[in-house]
C-alpha cells in the first residue's frame, strides 16, 4: 500500500488534533507539520500525544540539525526536508528518526541515500514529472522509496503510483490554513480512493 503523508502547512495548535483525527480515520498514513507553520513544535507535540500511537508524526521543512533535535524532543518520528543536507540526514538517523530529504536530481538522490536517508521526497514533483520518476528508478538502487511532493493531487496520484512511487506527500490538495476538519475529511476520502 502506498504511504500517504498529509502536509499540514500553516496549521495551528488549537486545530491540529481535530484535523489529524479525521485524516487517520480516512486512511492517511502519516501527518507532517512543516516548521514554517505557527508554533510548529507545539502542534507536533499535540499530534504525537493524540495520534502518535496510530500514525507516525513528522516535522517538515527541517533545515538544521538543531531543528532535528527539537523535532525529536517534540515527538516527531519522521524528519522531512525540502533539500538534501547530509548533516541533517545523518543527525536524523543518529537520533533514531526516519529521514525523508527532498531531492530534485539523481545526484541529490544518491547523496541522500549515502547519508542514510530512508525515503526520498521528490520535490518539486511537478518539475521532475512522472517520466522523470521512471527514469530515476532505472538508476537508483532497487527498493529505493520515492515520494513525490508538490503538485500531486487526486487527478494524478494514480499515475505517480503506477510509475513506481512509494506514496506521496499531500499538501494544499488536502489542507489549506483555516480549513475545517469536515473539509479535510472530504478531500482525504477522495485522495485515498484515488490510490486504491
Amino acid at each position: 500500500m502506498p504511504e500517504l503523508i498529509a502536509i499540514l502547512r500553516g496549521i495551528t495548535p488549537p486545530e491540529v488534533v481535530d484535523v489529524a483525527r479525521v485524516l487517520v480515520e480516512e486512511g492517511i498514513d502519516a501527518i507532517e507539520v512543516p516548521l514554517n507553520s505557527p508554533d510548529p513544535f507545539t502542534s507536533i507535540a499535540r499530534l504525537a500525544d493524540a495520534v502518535g500511537d496510530t500514525v507516525p508524526v513528522g516535522a517538515g521543512t527541517v533545515l538544521t540539525t538543531d531543528e532535528v533535535v527539537r523535532a525529536r524532543d517534540a515527538g516527531a518520528g519522521i524528519v522531512v526536508s525540502p533539500n538534501t543536507d547530509p548533516d541533517v540526514i545523518e543527525e536524523t538517523v543518529r537520533l533514531g528518526l526516519r529521514s525523508y530529504p527532498g531531492v530534485a536530481t539523481p545526484s541529490e538522490a544518491f547523496t541522500a541515500l549515502a547519508a542514510g536517508a530512508h525515503r526520498l521526497k521528490i520535490f518539486p514533483a511537478g518539475a521532475v514529472g512522472v517520466a522523470g520518476l521512471r527514469a530515476w528508478r532505472a538508476v537508483l538502487p532497487a527498493g529505493t522509496a520515492l515520494l513525490p511532493v508538490g503538485g500531486v493531487d487526486a487527478s494524478d496520484i494514480a499515475d505517480w503510483l503506477a510509475a513506481g512511487a512509494a506514496g506521496a506527500g499531500l499538501g494544499t490538495c488536502l489542507y489549506r490554513p483555516g480549513d475545517t476538519a469536515v473539509q479535510v475529511r472530504d478531500r482525504a476520502r477522495t485522495l485515498v480512493a484515488a490510490t486504491r
